[in-house]
């Protein structure tokens, strides 16, 4: 990823919103795990207070559950799960303040929506590479939920890690870009 826009967190929207979709991104610095199970918690918190727990303001989740630490690293594997699964609670957490979002596989026209609303971005990471998404990660830190394992919400800090911009923050979507290229040549594939 040469030619790839180098990306410090935590960022603001007015910075996401010069990334555009289908643009190479390394994300380094502060991001948040958080899968399905974190989304109903943290969804059950926002709803009871009105506002984002644990300092999630500013911040990214990231869809991916890392596995305990190996030997020389403070995590293991650490791959994108898929997103669509937390889609449901995204546009509440988006307004909310979370300003990007990593995972793989395409979001719910909702999810595009609240993007464009909100100026967020969704950050696509390469499935079936989480050893190597692994070594990217230079600390990981239980934040909250700690019961639920490698579901719990935790902070880990990224040192250039490989992503693509799926959604930007105009709302422009990579996957519906891909659909409509392959439904424009009648489901055909170039040679």
């Amino acid at each position: 990823m040469s030619d790839a826009r180098k990306l410090d967190l935590p960022t603001d929207r007015r910075a996401l919103g010069e990334l555009r979709v289908g643009e190479r991104v390394l994300l380094s610095g502060p991001v948040f795990t958080a899968r399905d199970a974190t989304h109903r918690r943290l969804a059950e918190e926002l709803a009871a207070a009105g506002e984002l727990p644990y300092g999630l303001v500013g911040q990214v989740l990231f869809y991916a559950g890392p596995t305990p630490a190996v030997p020389g690293r403070p995590a293991g594997s650490i791959g994108p799960t898929t997103a669509s699964r937390m889609d449901s609670f995204t546009p509440a957490l988006l307004q909310a303040g979370i300003v990007a979002t990593i995972g793989k596989g395409a979001r719910s026209p909702e999810v595009r929506d609240a993007c464009r609303t909100t100026g967020s971005v969704y950050f696509a990471a390469v499935g079936g590479a989480a050893a190597l998404l692994g070594s990217h990660v230079s600390s990981a830190q239980t934040v909250a939920y700690a019961e639920l394992g490698p579901e719990a919400l935790v902070r880990v800090d990224l040192s250039e890690m490989p992503v693509y911009v799926a959604i930007d923050a105009a709302g422009r979507d990579l996957y519906a870009q891909a659909a409509d290229e392959w439904r424009a040549t009648g489901g055909v594939r170039e040679a």
